[in-house]
């Protein structure tokens, strides 16, 4: 007497659990990009017909609307500085390279004399400095 199973077991696979979860690691990640933004700083750049680039950029300062400044190292995030301790923060963190510059990014609505100053603090310590800009719109 031969007995037959009932229960067959099948081998496939269920695709619908393997999409459910890309489905929400992709979901996660949308949200995740979304927050985090490059640069937190609002700066209203001045416009430029120029098309240079820099590769060897070390420090970024950036001097926003309200005049106040903040100090990137690296492609690290911008911290906060007083005026008056940008030049001993920038000596002692930046090497004397020839090949490295210094990006001043500035607001175009901020007062000159802003600029005229990390402009001196470049040149007293031999200093390469770029300004950054933005394309016109009209073009």
């Amino acid at each position: 007497m031969s007995l037959k199973r009932r229960i067959r077991v099948d081998a496939g696979f269920s695709m619908s659990s393997m999409t459910d979860l890309v489905f929400l690691l992709l979901l996660f990640f949308i949200l995740a990009s979304t927050m985090s933004s490059p640069n937190d700083i609002k700066i209203n750049l001045p416009q430029s017909r120029s098309q240079q680039t820099t590769k060897h950029v070390v420090a970024r300062v950036s001097i926003d609307n309200m005049e106040q400044y903040s100090v990137a190292l690296g492609d690290g995030q911008p911290q906060p500085i007083e005026p008056d301790a940008l030049e001993p923060y920038l000596v002692e963190n930046l090497q004397q390279d020839t090949t490295s510059y210094i990006a001043l990014s500035a607001d175009q609505d901020i007062a000159y004399q802003h600029v005229v100053r990390v402009l001196d603090i470049a040149q007293h310590n031999n200093l390469r400095l770029v300004i950054v800009t933005q394309k016109p719109t009209n073009q």
